[in-house]
């Protein structure tokens, strides 16, 4: 099942964002070209978007694979979403970069991105690997915090891949991040992420919540280990292993 966090490109809408934005407006009226910038944004948000659908097309092919391979459903389901404009223009702001198609290439990596969450652990590096191991995919950075939690606990699997976009005029490599985690992982995070962005409650009880948290995610790993190996004994599906490894340099920063 794919959800999909926001509709399909709305032309009309990024049209009148984008035309209310200072930074914009400056940089079309300076410009020497007769170039349209919400148009180029307009076509190049189209290209994140066919980038984000090659790549949840490849994790449903592979996911249907394994149901006919090993009678067994590694994807439980994925979402889908493209960053908003707010959201683009706001990270460009925080890196105080210009609000230029360029800028928006060369620095923001996370725009596609897919959310996978597996049934198991073994599934989340099984189908990170056969994913990466695609002829046609590169992966350009990967950050394992499955094997490496954060300090407050959140575990999952970050991958950037870049997959051709075939458009009339050529090929184009659109970077996607693919999250990778377990329902168990997923159910924790979206409780913490609600946890940090409530703003009303008082700092203690927000260190009190934050402990807890940190305790679910210890007992949450201890759990899945313990099914994990329940169902390798039941199940002929292949053990994950290591996480993907980047397979070419990138200029990709941390976020």
């Amino acid at each position: 099942m794919i959800l999909d966090r926001q509709k399909r490109l709305n032309t009309s809408e990024i049209r009148v964002r984008l035309a209310a934005d200072d930074q914009v407006n400056n940089l079309m009226s300076m410009s020497e070209d007769d170039v349209d910038f919400i148009a180029d944004f307009i076509n190049q948000m189209q290209v994140y978007e066919g980038a984000m659908y090659e790549i949840s097309t490849k994790l449903e092919i592979l996911d249907s694979e394994f149901q006919v391979r090993f009678s067994h459903n590694p994807i439980h389901h994925m979402e889908r979403r493209l960053k908003s404009i707010d959201s683009i223009l706001g990270k460009l702001d925080r890196r105080e970069l210009p609000h230029t198609i360029d800028a928006i290439r060369n620095n923001l990596f996370d725009i596609a991105g897919i959310r996978v969450i597996c049934n198991y652990r073994d599934d989340v590096y099984s189908v990170a690997n056969y994913l990466s191991g695609q002829s046609d995919i590169q992966v350009l950075r990967v950050k394992d915090y499955i094997k490496n939690p954060k300090q407050n606990g959140y575990r999952s699997l970050h991958v950037i891949y870049s997959v051709p976009v075939f458009l009339s005029s050529g090929a184009y490599y659109t970077p996607v991040e693919v999250q990778f985690r377990t329902i168990a992982m997923d159910y924790w995070a979206s409780l913490e992420h609600a946890l940090r962005y409530k703003t009303d409650l008082p700092d203690a009880k927000l260190a009190e919540h934050s402990q807890t948290l940190l305790d679910c995610a210890r007992s949450l790993q201890n759990v899945e280990t313990q099914m994990q190996t329940i169902h390798r004994d039941i199940n002929g599906a292949p053990h994950g292993g290591e996480a993907p490894t980047a397979t070419q340099d990138s200029p990709i920063r941390d976020k």
